[in-house]
């Protein structure tokens, strides 16, 4: 058993919030709790407090997956072998009228 299962405070929970609508959502930080509904009440007494929060996602950290830094070389080489995927493949429409 962990360490925070055995204390009672349950898994931890990853928090975005949106300062506004229309922004994009940032990683605010983390909070202990059993359930989603907890998790979110928990973020709100934390995190909403500092300042407006237009929305708040919470994502227990099991679920997040990632990247790891030795397989960067492999994970994000371009594809260099679809040259249908580059710009200069297509030709604009706007290339090909005349003046």
């Amino acid at each position: 058993m962990s360490g925070a299962a055995a204390s009672g405070e349950g898994p931890v929970w990853e928090v975005f919030v949106q300062e506004k609508a229309g922004d994009p959502h940032k990683h605010a930080g983390s909070v202990h709790a059993h359930d989603a509904e907890m998790a979110l009440q928990h973020a709100r007494d934390v995190y909403a407090r500092r300042g407006q929060v237009a929305s708040m996602w919470v994502v227990p950290h099991a679920a997040i997956s990632a990247s790891m830094p030795a397989d960067n070389a492999s994970f994000f080489d371009p594809a260099d072998d679809k040259i249908y995927r580059l710009p200069a493949h297509y030709l604009s429409p706007a290339s090909d009228r005349r003046r």
